[in-house]
This record gives C-alpha cells, structure tokens and sequence, in this order.
C-alpha cells in the first residue's frame, strides 16, 4: 500500500493527515503549534506516520505542507496554500458543498469551490483578529472557562447583550466589564457569537453563499456560533463528517495523492 501525506502548519494548531492510494484516511493527528513552525510540522507527522507504522516522511510516495508555516515543512515535496487544501478537503468529504467559511487562529477566509474541488473564488480578513480562534480564546479567558464550554454557552441564552467593539482588545475589554456588571454570562456571550457571525456576513457572499455553507477550522466546533451563522446569515450551515479542522491537511493529502499517482 503506498501513503501520502499532508501537513497544515496553523497559526495556533497544526494538523497531519496520511491517507493511502485509494484516498481513505488512514491517519490524521491536531497539535498546539509551537513557536517555530518547522518542530511544529516534525511533531505532528511524527505522531500520524507512527499510527501507520512508518518511520520517516521519506516513506510517504508524496507529502504536501499548507497553511501559515507551509515553506518551514522541510520534509514536503511542495506546498500548496491553504485556501485551495481547504477547498479540496471539504470537496472530498462532502462534494455538495460549494462555499466555506474558514475561521483559522489568526484570518477569516471566505471560499467558493468550483465541481473539481478547486477555489473558484476566495476573500480573506487577515487585518484584524476580531474573529478568529485567537479572539474566541481571549473571550473565553474572559469568562474564566475552557473553549468547549464558552462555545455552547450562548446556546441557552433568551436575549442578545450587543458586543460593539470591533478590535479584539477593546472587545475583552468590553466584556470584562459586562461580567464585572453581573450582566448574563450567556447573554454576553450570545453577543460574542453575533458580533462574529455578522464579521463572516461578507466572507460568505464572496464565497457565493447562496442557501448554505460549512464551517472549516477549528472554529467549526463553535456550537455558538454555528447557531448565530444561520440566524444572521440565513444560511443552512452543513455539518461536515470529518474534524473541520483537518480540511487543510486533509486537502494537502488528496493533493499529494494525485500529485504522487500523476508522477508514477
């Protein structure tokens, strides 16, 4: 059996996939990132080639890096930027799906897919972190809990506290006041959730949102804000079968494998 690999250097997590010639998934593991992106990539497919048993990178027919850190993927073969892996992994899990908000630790990305699995049109903030996983993680220090929980938080909220800061710093800010107030934690949070969705409003357009989308990065397991999409975009949000926060490696991986068959 012959394996191909992909490897998704994240601001904040970085993500390995091996999947073998037929395209199953065979191997897949999420790490925190560490300062320098290349121990980041070692790390991580040193964890997913010992789950298949192989010893070295250089056992893999081909590998792709993507992602923030993808030139430091020394071992790869070539790599591919971020916004096409994510378009392919979301492709081959589901080939319905058309347009896809990617929320990544430090941009928001907005990404049509064309019938092929290829980007047919993308948008992206990377100005401000107002949006992404770090600033979901600066509110959640916030509320004094974990991700997980901060997540289904808004879930049970009856009204909606409005979040009117735009810049991640003054937002916590914001926040922190409205807890020092005794205000509902998951009304605040319901606020949180809003403010994001209507951040995502123009990404989705660009990506031709018509009557659904899917979520990609780690961002996706955003109970929350899945919720807030659909009611401020009006969208259908679809829940896709594998770990939204493989999509990149798992689109570097397929991209491996056609690469890898094409050159044999």
């Amino acid at each position: 059996m012959k394996y191909y690999g992909g490897c998704d250097v994240g601001s904040t997590y970085t993500k390995a996939v091996i999947l073998d010639e037929n395209g199953k998934m065979v191997a897949d593991t999420t790490i925190r990132s560490k300062i320098q992106s290349e121990a980041s990539a070692k790390a991580a497919m040193e964890e997913v080639l010992a789950k298949v048993g192989l010893k070295s990178s250089k056992d893999l027919e081909y590998l792709i890096g993507t992602g923030y850190g993808r030139n430091k993927v020394p071992f790869a073969d070539e790599n591919i930027s971020e916004i096409s892996c994510h378009a392919m992994g979301v492709h081959v899990t589901d080939p319905s799906v058309k347009a896809i908000i990617d929320i990544g630790g430090q941009d928001v990305k907005g990404i049509s897919v064309d019938t092929d699995g290829t980007v047919k049109n993308f948008a992206m903030n990377d100005k401000c972190a107002a949006g992404t996983g770090r600033f979901y993680e600066a509110m959640a220090r916030s509320f004094e809990m974990s991700l997980s929980d901060f997540s289904k938080l808004s879930l049970k909220a009856k009204n909606v506290i409005p979040i009117t800061a735009q810049c991640t710093v003054f937002a916590e800010s914001e926040v922190i006041t409205l807890v020092g107030e005794d205000k509902p934690m998951d009304e605040i949070a319901a606020g949180i959730q809003m403010a994001v969705a209507k951040r995502c409003f123009v990404m989705a357009k660009k990506a031709g949102a018509t009557d659904s989308i899917t979520l990609t990065g780690g961002c996706a397991k955003n109970d929350g804000l899945k919720q807030a999409i659909e009611h401020v975009l009006k969208l259908k949000v679809i829940e896709l079968k594998t770990d939204p926060q493989l999509m990149g490696a798992l689109g570097a991986a397929e991209y491996a494998r056609q690469k890898g068959q094409a050159k044999a």
